[in-house]
């Protein structure tokens, strides 16, 4: 017995190492195939959009001896599969073309604005997470009761409240009539350039510079946008947590816990929730790649100088190259995100591995 036990002990960890591999294998394709696909989303899109790139680089006064010129030399007289391949020669090194309103190379632009973005959309989660998870959760163990209604209701307001319009009345009362919150941008006029970090996140740079004025400005200016979008993942991600407590609330193993004598709280929390822990780690990555691209009209409402208020100039002027590179790095960090996600299923859950 020992030694038919010794040697079925490397086949099955041969096998094992196979199936890992074959893991590995298969997300990396599944990764590259998204990529691309995403990458000839953008091109075509970036090709069928009705503004003339050239007229935006050298302006409608421009002469037809100008325009063929420049026309040639963004390479737009060659045929589209010739320049599709030019566009993933210059994505792979990392190089988005330049801007026509900024002049600035676009990686260098989105290094600039996306911190800003990346911000408020975390804080926004944050927010979000922390208070729409046990209200969703309280409000599954008392279902049917006045908390019931309330999460309901507060869920209900803040699906059907548009943000740009809420962002707009809190800028009214809170602004312009009683004057405790700043009308926009991300910082205040007197502490800018004070704090410069490698990260471009004012949060964290001024965190690492000890600049505790910088830090509280910077704080006093995000904490209303990312409030409101805050609320909106709260909305979300309390119907989600009452959902799926609800369904494990009417498992077999919560009556036996119950038979056997544990505690309300405990069955709760270290059973119940242990098991949706999972979903609610997918709903929480949704809401966040959704606070990611989903900020332009928060940013343009307060101003605030990120990546949603970049692309919106962006198409405003017609910039094609600052917005392929905006839409392509929305795409990039999604997949990012996801792909983390996954990886984190495997280690809060047992049965994914």
């Amino acid at each position: 017995m020992s030694i038919a036990q010794t040697t079925e002990h490397p086949y099955q960890g041969s096998r094992k190492l196979l199936s890992g591999l074959r893991k590995i294998a298969t997300s990396f394709a599944v990764i590259l195939t998204t990529l691309f696909g995403l990458l000839v989303i953008t091109f075509i899109v970036g090709r069928m959009v009705p503004a003339d790139p050239v007229i935006a680089v050298i302006g409608d006064q421009a002469d037809q001896a100008t325009y063929d010129r420049v026309f040639t030399e963004m390479g737009l007289d060659r045929p589209l599969y010739v320049q599709f391949g030019h566009y993933l020669t210059d994505i792979a090194k990392l190089d988005f073309g330049q801007s026509h309103v900024t002049k600035n190379p676009v990686a260098s632009d989105l290094a600039r604005v996306f911190p800003a973005t990346l911000e408020l959309a975390t804080l926004a989660t944050l927010i979000g997470a922390c208070f729409g998870v046990p209200l969703g959760v309280l409000a599954a163990v008392r279902k049917g009761t006045w908390v019931d209604h309330v999460a309901r209701v507060v869920g209900l307001l803040g699906y059907s409240t548009p943000i740009f319009w809420l962002g707009t009345i809190v800028i009214l009362v809170f602004y312009a009539k009683f004057g405790l919150i700043p009308a926009g941008g991300r910082i205040d006029i007197y502490n800018e350039g004070l704090v410069e970090g490698p990260t471009n996140s004012l949060l964290i740079d001024s965190l690492l510079a000890r600049e505790w004025d910088v830090f509280w400005s910077a704080m006093h200016h995000v904490i209303t946008p990312a409030l409101i979008l805050g609320y909106a993942a709260m909305a979300y991600l309390s119907r989600m947590s009452r959902s799926f407590m609800l369904e494990q609330l009417r498992q077999e193993y919560i009556l036996t816990a119950r038979a056997k004598g544990l505690g309300k709280w405990p069955i709760i929390w270290r059973h119940a929730f242990r098991n949706i822990r999972v979903q609610l780690l997918t709903v929480v990555a949704l809401a966040y790649c959704g606070l990611l691209d989903g900020t332009v009209l928060i940013e343009t409402v307060f101003a605030w100088p990120g990546l949603g208020q970049y692309l919106t100039s962006a198409l405003f002027f017609a910039d094609m190259n600052a917005v392929l590179g905006s839409v392509l790095l929305i795409g990039i960090i999604s997949i990012a995100i996801n792909l983390l996600s996954d990886i984190v299923y495997r280690f809060i859950d047992p049965r994914t591995r």
